[in-house]
């Protein structure tokens, strides 16, 4: 018999991700809101978040350490007790005069304490879970935070529009001290280790070790880190800079349009992380070249419908469908490539891998979309040859990694 999945820790972790999720959807919302209000520029908002999300890259190394050598549970609530107390600071100082700066700053404030909270989270679900576990354990968190994006900005818009900024600032202010409330009751072992007081010293050997972890003791590691990277790039820079370029610019679709298809991604990304679980103990690890290609196989519809006469909501129609195709599939790709990192990874190297992940996908993402801009920019004219070479990559991409993932499959079946 299986070991049982919603052990009290994992409820009291997955009740808090619910809050934190909560709390952050829509306090960037209304940030994102206000800041429009204010200024009147998308691109403003734009150069805040992504200079907030440099501290989160450089920083994610640091905090994975931090995972591996501190209590985690204690890393937890601390950094939702310090969220919950930066946003609420943030709150009573804001006014029409400071508005810009401490929005600003909250979000780097935001952006640094996400660079630690992040890996710890993850490295915890190893810790509660094992076995395929793990992969449901992974695939349960990912359904939580699809949820919440599909509920929290809807509510978040509806409650900013009604009472304005401060107000839904408060709001997440009290479901960061929720979840800080939640993991205080999380219970997991802790052995500190020696550090002699050298903390740089520690901080370099950890590094060190982590580093060739990765690239010489574990490849396979590296390997599955690189394949969730490409697909990372290829997936996002499609979704987020196509899918809105191609409704509103390419078919002339109004914006009630572009919601309907980013509410449909919601869903095919809960529909994955279900898959994901479903599928657990099921699906061999081997299996993951198909996945991977099924990504490319979904974007070749969305570009060959622009070779027809048809019309514009026969063409977007076939590119939600297509579009939500990869998001299924990039779900179940994801949360069975990170669960393999973390089964194949020690504890006391968890935090540090889990933080790389992190790192990774956070630097593809903007260098996809950035891509992409420019690819749709050139071909404006005949969106296809974009998608379809795109797929087809994809496809070579995912068919070529065959014999990696059965030696993954070779390997786990070994270890066990």
């Amino acid at each position: 018999m299986g070991e049982k999945l919603f052990t009290g820790n994992f409820v009291l972790l997955i009740m808090g991700q619910i809050t934190s999720l909560f709390g952050n959807y829509i306090l960037r919302l209304a940030l994102s809101m206000y800041v429009l209000e204010e200024t009147g520029s998308a691109a403003i908002f734009a150069g805040i978040l992504s200079a907030a999300a440099i501290p989160a890259i450089l920083l994610s190394p640091l905090g994975g350490i931090l995972a591996d050598r501190g209590n985690r549970r204690n890393i937890m609530v601390a950094l939702d007790a310090l969220t919950g107390c930066a946003v609420l600071c943030a709150a009573l100082i804001l006014s029409g005069d400071n508005a810009l700066v401490v929005i600003s700053i909250l979000l780097v404030a935001l952006s640094v304490l996400g660079a630690f909270e992040t890996p710890t989270v993850q490295a915890c679900i190893p810790q509660m879970q094992t076995g395929d576990n793990i992969i449901r354990g992974n695939a349960v968190v990912n359904q939580v935070a699809s949820v919440s994006y599909l509920t929290a900005p809807m509510l978040g818009g509806i409650a900013y529009a009604a009472v304005g900024l401060k107000p839904v600032m408060y709001t997440s202010v009290i479901c960061f001290f929720i979840t800080a409330l939640f993991e205080c009751f999380i219970k997991l072992d802790y052995q500190p280790g020696s550090n002699n007081g050298a903390y740089l010293s520690v901080i370099k050997d950890d590094f060190v070790s982590s580093i060739r972890f990765i690239t010489r003791e574990q490849r396979n590691i590296l390997k599955m880190l690189s394949f969730a990277a490409l697909s990372r790039f290829f997936v996002m820079g499609v979704t987020l800079v196509g899918l809105p370029y191609i409704v509103r610019t390419i078919l002339g679709l109004d914006a009630k349009y572009y919601g309907g298809a980013e509410s449909m991604l919601a869903v095919a990304t809960i529909l994955g992380s279900i898959a994901a679980g479903l599928l657990t103990g099921k699906m061999k690890i081997r299996r993951l070249s198909v996945t991977l290609a099924a990504i490319g196989i979904c974007m070749l519809p969305a570009g060959a419908v622009f070779l027809f006469p048809a019309a514009a909501v026969v063409k977007y129609a076939v590119n939600v469908v297509s579009f939500c195709g990869m998001q299924i599939a990039i779900s179940i790709f994801s949360i069975f490539a990170v669960s393999i990192i973390q089964q194949n990874t020690p504890n006391h190297m968890i935090g540090k891998v889990m933080a790389y992940t992190s790192a990774i996908t956070m630097c593809v993402q903007p260098v996809g979309q950035m891509v992409y801009g420019f690819l749709f920019d050139w071909f404006s004219k005949d969106v296809s040859l974009v998608l379809v070479p795109s797929g087809i990559i994809v496809c070579v991409i995912g068919l070529s990694a065959a014999g990696f993932f059965k030696k993954v499959e070779e390997m786990q079946g070994i270890s066990q």
